[in-house]
């Protein structure tokens, strides 16, 4: 259930931070530019919803093997058709002018450049069921390469640029008594005898994800993991699917336990092209996964973390020495967690993605010696893409006022720049004020950070109210990033001081912090809350009647759980939140994170004991807060029951209370209608009570 995170520290008296140093700088940009930037300050207004929905995300980019070229997304939500339309654009990758690849029917997503550089393969919905299509850089119709009845999910070329990696559902056998007995009157129930029937969003009664490869140009294809596995893993995974310089092994990740719902035993294996010789390469029996071949073929790294059934534990890099078996952990000594990583193209070094002190920061780690050496941080930076020289490198940048764009750097991390802009217009016109850092003594004397946002227009000797966003994972953390969900812009837009606290149990600031909220989720995480709340009520700017709350998954369980502890909010706002930990774990999919989080299964005396201490459906004879409660048919992670208890629990306390409903979502709101729903409920709620 876990979330992201990456930089705000407290500073010593006198000493410049980099934090420090942003202000200094827009202070100095006012004063170079008063008059402009006044008049195009009065000609910008708060961001809409309508605003929010109208902006494009970039993303997935994609370096071509020459490095000339960048192939990478454009997604837009279309209210007419009510899904996200992703489209596949390119351009220099020195810069320069984009042009769209691709158009039409469907979606488009996942380019990926075949070896020779001349065309762009990617999965496409244009002619209904998921499949891989190839294009030209001319443009042009796209040719078909993949038909595969269930559907394409991921996928990369073979080394020669004769053969695809495909990922894809099958059917499995065992299940399919109903089928049998309904002959020619169907139904649509499902039978099933084990857990893990449903994971995220979907069922997967009688489905298993396997890789397949698919010949070229005949599309002929062949399952190579023939086994009652998903592979790669559906569950804790990240980029599963890799090849050696010269095409002649392969690597992917599954989980091998007799359980999987109860195991984060995902293991590396590595097999000929053909699918033959399978064998794992780890025995960690915690999540070991997203092998890379490094471009010497003499490592694979990848990530790993060391304690069993603990999905949020640290993960670290080891290099896998292949001609000798050799295991190197080349980060253990680092307290903070690795989330992704690339190699240089020289073997000698790779580039990983950090999550460090509310920012997603870049380190380069030399190899075999894991020397640290930081290339760039501000916002948060993902997805890098390294040129075949190693001179520069490509990747995500974001901002809590700056959808994600690509930009370019060189290999030290200097001299960044975007090379694309696709928001320009729009965002000339909105003011987006932004994310400030913050810091004060929480729990157990702990620093605890977090962001502040201000609205827009806003003035000083004026008070606002204050809306208190709350993570969810638990282990997650408020990044200083573009939230497609929970938006810290879209939210200060109605005249709100946005605040985001980092608590304990929170990423990004070091493994023990995170751990520290296992066993302990109304405890250490509540103290640090009340106290950012008192921090934020010594600020003059800060309306201390007028406080409402936000939350979704754990932040929705601390809703819950403030609203039996608490009076200090005018209203609350819980999505998709924990109520009952007993009856969450009864209906969640994913069975080792309330088994870690609680020390064991309701079965165990003391993991019970710890369920109800820290249960909210226990505290709901002190609820008195106004409260909407959102909640999703499809949520399989948090059920749907937890929030129509929550729910009865206000009705029954005779306490105002809302439920806004989506038979169609799942943990998270996509569909750009309900997605422009969540938004107008959420904010309408917080107005009614926060503006009287």
């Amino acid at each position: 259930m876990t979330t992201q995170s990456c930089r705000t520290r407290r500073s010593a008296a006198g000493t410049i931070t980099p934090a420090l140093l942003r202000v200094l700088a827009s202070l100095l940009a006012g004063i170079v530019t008063a008059s402009p930037a006044a008049a195009q300050a009065s000609a910008r207004h708060a961001i809409t919803v309508d605003d929010f929905l109208a902006l494009k995300t970039v993303g997935d980019p994609q370096l071509s093997p020459d490095g000339e070229t960048v192939a990478f997304t454009v997604t837009a939500p279309s209210l007419e058709d009510n899904r996200n339309v992703s489209r596949i654009w390119v351009l220099p990758a020195a810069g320069g002018d984009a042009k769209a690849l691709t158009s039409g029917a469907g979606s488009d997503r996942a380019p990926r450049w075949a070896p020779d550089g001349k065309t762009v393969a990617f999965i496409s919905t244009r002619d209904g069921t998921p499949e891989v299509y190839r294009v030209n850089l001319s443009g042009g119709e796209p040719s078909k390469l993949t038909t595969i009845p269930s559907g394409v999910l991921d996928f990369m070329y073979g080394r020669d640029g004769k053969s695809l990696y495909v990922v894809a559902d099958t059917k499995w056998p065992g299940v399919q008594e109903v089928d049998r007995r309904s002959g020619e009157y169907p139904t649509d129930a499902r039978i099933w005898t084990n857990l893990f029937y449903r994971h995220w969003n979907e069922w997967r009664v009688g489905t298993r994800q396997h890789l397949f490869r698919v010949t070229l140009p005949d599309g002929r294809s062949t399952d190579l993991t023939p086994i009652d596995r998903d592979v790669p893993t559906i569950a804790l995974g990240g980029a599963d699917l890799a090849s050696s310089s010269l095409g002649t092994e392969i690597a992917t990740v599954y989980n091998s336990d007799s359980s999987v719902a109860t195991s984060t035993n995902n293991d590396i294996f590595v097999m000929g092209p053909d699918g033959g010789g399978r064998q794992p390469i780890t025995t960690n029996p915690a999540n070991d996964h997203s092998p890379a071949y490094s471009p010497d073929s003499r490592y694979i790294a990848y990530l790993a973390t060391e304690i069993p059934g603990f999905e949020s534990d640290r993960q670290q890099i080891v290099l896998y020495e292949r001609a000798t078996g050799r295991r190197l952990p080349i980060t253990s000594s680092w307290k903070l967690s690795v989330s992704a990583i690339t190699w240089m193209p020289d073997s000698r070094s790779l580039i990983a993605e950090v999550e460090d002190r509310g920012e997603c920061v870049l380190y380069a780690v030399e190899v075999p010696t894991g020397r640290l050496t930081r290339l760039l941080g501000g916002g948060s930076n993902t997805a890098v893409q390294v040129s075949p020289r190693g001179d520069f490198f490509i990747y995500l940048h974001q901002a809590a006022n700056q959808p994600p764009e690509i930009y370019r750097s060189d290999a030290s991390g200097r001299g960044a720049r975007p090379l694309t802009r696709v928001n320009a217009a729009l965002l000339a016109k909105l003011e987006l004020t932004p994310a400030e850092p913050f810091g004060f003594v929480g729990a157990a004397g702990d620093s605890v950070f977090g962001w502040l946002l201000k609205p827009p227009g806003f003035r000083a000797g004026k008070t606002y109210p204050l809306v208190y966003v709350i993570h969810g994972g638990p282990q997650g953390a408020w990044l200083d990033e573009w939230h497609q969900r929970w938006n810290y812009a879209l939210f200060a837009s109605r005249g709100y001081v946005v605040a985001a606290v980092n608590f304990h149990g929170s990423t990004g600031y070091g493994q023990s912090f995170t751990n520290s909220i296992s066993r302990n989720w109304g405890g250490l995480p509540y103290e640090d809350l009340m106290k950012g709340l008192d921090y934020l009520g010594e600020q003059p700017f800060v309306d201390t009647t007028r406080i409402g709350a936000a939350g979704g998954s754990y932040g929705g369980y601390m809703i819950y759980w403030m609203a039996g502890h608490t009076n200090r909010f005018r209203t609350l706002v819980a999505h998709d939140g924990i109520f009952n930990p007993l009856s969450f774990t009864g209906s969640t999919e994913e069975l080792w994170f309330p088994t870690h989080e609680f020390g064991g299964t309701p079965l165990a005396p003391g993991a019970r004991a710890l369920m109800e201490k820290w249960s909210p459906a226990n505290f709901t004879g002190n609820w008195q807060t106004p409260m909407l409660v959102v909640h999703s048919q499809n949520d399989y992670r948090v059920d749907l029951s937890e929030g129509l208890q929550a729910f009865t629990a206000l009705k029954l306390r005779g306490v105002p209370g809302k439920f806004l409903y989506f038979p169609d979502e799942f943990h998270f709101v996509v569909k750009p209608r309900n997605r422009r729903l969540w938004w107008g409920t959420v904010l309408d709620w917080l107005d009614e009570w926060l503006k009287r």
